[in-house]
């Protein structure tokens, strides 16, 4: 494996994206065979030898803080570039930066929000504080004395799901007063206000892999409560305007733009061809870069198609139709480059024992 990898140094054609919690990491403890595994991806200056980036579906902290952790466990520099979050592909949906927007999940929300460019994110604490009468679940936090509030909160215009909340009684009943209110939450209900305002969502992990033998809530679990309470009161279904974080093409899509943004700072100029994907969920990470090799398959053949088409129309031959042109103008995908990986592959997290055992190419 290390003779592979030094080879990889010249011009590598593909990169990693590896998962992290059940792979590197069980909770906060770190795996074993992870810190002896990732010192034979790197160069004595810690540089490493292919790009790589984390793909996280967690989205409760800072892109730094999670770099810097990782740091810290594998024992080799990681910055936070390399890392991706569940809400990392916010970045690109700069319409909703300006607007005012309500986020639920835990963390430093508002820090988190900011970063990604949104410059009116409102908590669900913030809500409430504004109408202390919507959060009555729970009798002790029910207000005493009602004082009317001296800021006044402007329209929202979006909701953004970064992760499961603390409060998941709170976070459910303002999210549903906000869609049902298309913004307004201090007015009635008007079920008429259909299509609801846009829902934002990241990291669908129904269960994930902590210290406990079995697998715990995730943020998919909320969202499903979320979607059925919806349903239960209206009649109809929960849209999103986006759904991020594995197993969505989106991740994968933004993820590979990381890679190649590594390749371009090193002046690796061989295109990444293949991404090695590295996870232990079988419906985030398998399906995830399962559906993503998928979908390159197919834009590589729509692309191949578009060539052979355009060389006819270049000799003369012109087709009786043309293949519909795969660029989508107005949308956040025009602030990506066109992808150039040809293949996503699924390698287990027994790559981490392979790495350590300095047993061969993957």
């Amino acid at each position: 494996m290390t003779n592979f990898v030094i080879q990889l140094n010249i011009l590598p054609s593909f990169g990693f994206l590896f998962d992290i919690d059940g792979v590197l990491v069980r909770g906060k403890t770190p795996i074993p065979a992870a810190k002896t595994a990732f010192q034979k991806l790197v160069n004595s200056q810690g540089q490493f030898f292919v790009p790589v980036v984390f793909v996280t579906n967690a989205g409760n902290c800072l892109r730094q803080k999670k770099a810097d952790q990782l740091s810290h466990i594998l024992g080799v520099p990681i910055s936070q570039d390399q890392v991706m979050m569940s809400h990392s592909p916010l970045r690109m949906f700069k319409r909703y930066h300006e607007k005012c927007v309500l986020v639920s999940g835990q963390g430093p929300l508002l820090d988190i929000a900011q970063d990604l460019g949104f410059c009116q994110p409102i908590t669900i604490e913030t809500l409430r504080e504004k109408y202390p009468l919507l959060d009555v679940v729970d009798h002790d936090r029910r207000p005493k004395t009602l004082y009317p509030s001296a800021v006044e909160l402007p329209k929202i215009e979006a909701v953004v799901l970064f992760g499961e909340p603390v409060r998941w009684e709170t976070n459910l009943q303002l999210i549903i007063d906000v869609l049902l209110t298309s913004g307004y939450p201090g007015n009635p209900y008007h079920h008429e206000n259909y299509p609801h305002i846009p829902v934002l969502a990241c990291n669908m992990d129904l269960m994930w892999v902590a210290e406990a033998q079995s697998p715990r809530f995730g943020h998919g679990t909320f969202m499903v409560c979320l979607e059925n309470i919806y349903k239960k009161i209206t009649g109809k279904d929960l849209k999103y305007e986006a759904l991020m974080g594995k197993p969505s093409e989106l991740t994968y899509q933004y993820a590979e733009y990381l890679i190649r943004a590594q390749a371009a700072e090193r002046q690796w100029k061989q295109p990444i061809q293949t991404l090695y994907a590295v996870g232990d969920n079988l419906m985030t990470d398998v399906y995830g870069a399962n559906l993503y090799n998928r979908y390159l398959e197919e834009k590589n053949s729509r692309k191949g198609s578009k060539t052979r088409i355009q060389a006819k129309v270049a000799s003369g031959r012109r087709p009786a139709t043309l293949a519909q042109d795969d660029e989508i103008d107005n949308s956040w995908e025009s602030e990506l480059a066109s992808s150039a990986a040809t293949h996503c592959s699924m390698l287990q997290s027994s790559l981490i024992l392979l790495l350590e055992a300095d047993s061969g190419c993957p």
